[in-house]
């Protein structure tokens, strides 16, 4: 049985036109520029660190030095805010703000973030003598989870620990309805990564 075998010729494609080439360095031109400008702005997202001895003002928020920082993660009781406990209201915004001071225990603070919330300050990770102060707060029933601490806060729930032994509002509703601005956002992994595109390519 024989087989017939053909030959095809390809011809050469023909020369690009001039409008074709000028859209190929246009569009080298772009993607160039936003390189060099993630590369200009990538110290925009650049860890920030704070230490030393905390000023507390709240169950989630102290300053070191000049740093206001927001503990990410969480939410505390606003210290004026009021819970209500075995048929009478109490401050639980400022047990907030004295269980954080207790966890503390006058030891120096060191804080880490790159975020900053709408209000200016660094939404960080927080230590004191070997404690994790985020995940602390809301072991002990002093804060709910705000985009991290789930876990933490369900055993906290089921064992009536702190806000959760009475009833009260989610901090955020507190705000809205004693403030009646936005609602600060979470600060989850899909905040995080708006918020880290947004300092990348933020214009001054």
């Amino acid at each position: 049985m024989s087989r017939s075998w053909s030959r095809r010729r390809y011809a050469a494609p023909p020369p690009r036109s001039l409008w074709h080439k000028l859209l190929d360095y246009g569009l080298t031109i772009v993607l160039l520029g936003l390189l060099i400008l993630l590369a200009a702005r990538l110290d925009r997202v650049e860890t920030r660190k704070a230490e030393g001895r905390a000023v507390i003002n709240d169950g989630d928020s102290i300053t070191l030095g000049a740093e206001r920082i927001r503990m990410r993660g969480i939410d505390a009781p606003e210290y004026s805010q009021i819970c209500r406990k075995d048929s009478a209201d109490y401050p639980c915004g400022q047990l907030s703000r004295q269980a954080l001071v207790r966890l503390i225990a006058g030891n120096p603070v060191s804080c880490a973030g790159w975020q900053h919330d709408r209000y200016g300050r660094l939404l960080g990770t927080c230590s004191a003598g070997g404690k994790d102060l985020n995940r602390a707060q809301v072991e002990a029933g002093w804060a709910v989870a705000y985009g991290d601490f789930e876990a933490e806060e369900a055993a906290a729930r089921a064992a009536r620990a702190g806000i959760w032994a009475g009833t009260f509002e989610r901090p955020q509703d507190w705000r809205d309805s004693h403030h009646g601005g936005v609602v600060e956002r979470k600060h989850g992994t899909l905040a995080s990564m708006g918020d880290a595109l947004r300092e990348i390519f933020r214009f001054w």
